[in-house]
């Protein structure tokens, strides 16, 4: 009987433990929210929203996606906005960045296993599909000018930044991929963008991160990627930090410019 209370106990306990950890992952967090959203396919995505603080409905703002890398995959809500995914979400919603260019902040967080997207499929990946639905939903609920659609991602979400341009070349007014290849020619990808692919987004602005020692995505992808543009016309911009490896978002976030110069790019309509 004792035995049986204690075993009770704990399971209690457990289910208590769960709950309070659901609770707390549903928090603000540095004031980015936490929603959910069911796209048309009954596909459930959890994202995390930051609103800047000073919103007047009566004018736009820009937004930006930000698509986290592999350790950000889960259902938690708050990986896609912490640890490594730090920088990519945070560098935006600064106090500093804010008062110059006060933006919205998206960062939807892909299922276990998912990608955001890449030159291996014919088309958008599952949860890229669900981004756009999500970033949709946001130009309906707020004042979002659409001439200001940024979107940027480092490795796995680098991947994805690039596929999403690529098939949808007309909705983002710039790019920022970090560690992440346009161009792959080895496993598990099974082919490349073609040029005539690329020439989608030669005339996006586009501001490519990688390190020069990233073992997880070699630098010569990304190094034929921009030599791809620029042989097609692109103005495309390649930042490479010696010595850095895969952790390129400790850096290339915190470039001087790199803010100014997203903000400074917006679409014809």
């Amino acid at each position: 009987m004792v035995l049986k209370f204690r075993l009770l106990s704990l399971l209690v306990l457990g289910i208590a433990a769960a709950i309070a950890l659901a609770a707390s992952s549903q928090q603000p967090v540095d004031g980015f929210i936490a929603r959910n959203y069911t796209d048309s396919k009954g596909a459930t995505m959890p994202y995390r929203l930051f609103i800047p603080r000073a919103y007047d409905a009566s004018q736009s703002y820009p937004l930006i996606v930000y698509l986290h890398g592999g350790v950000g995959n889960g259902s938690d809500n708050l990986k896609q906005i912490s640890e490594g995914n730090i920088n990519g979400s945070h560098v935006w919603t600064s106090k500093n960045a804010q008062s110059r260019h006060p933006v919205f902040v998206l960062a939807p967080q892909a299922p276990d296993g998912a990608t955001w997207g890449g030159p291996e499929a014919s088309e958008l990946s599952a949860a890229a599909q669900t981004m756009l639905e999500i970033t949709e939903s946001l130009q309906r609920e707020f004042n979002i000018d659409k001439a200001r659609l940024y979107l940027t991602g480092q490795s796995l979400g680098g991947f994805g930044t690039w596929d999403v341009i690529i098939r949808r070349p007309n909705l983002f007014a710039a790019a920022v991929p970090l560690c992440g290849s346009g161009i792959v020619n080895q496993s598990p990808f099974r082919r490349v963008y073609s040029s005539a692919e690329f020439e989608r987004v030669k005339n996006m602005p586009i501001w490519v991160f990688q390190g020069a020692d990233d073992r997880d995505v070699p630098a010569d992808g990304p190094r034929k990627t921009v030599a791809t543009l620029r042989e097609i016309g692109s103005k495309v911009r390649y930042t490479e930090y010696a010595g850095v490896g895969h952790r390129v978002w400790e850096h290339a976030y915190l470039e001087p410019g790199l803010i100014d110069w997203l903000f400074a790019q917006r679409t014809s309509r």
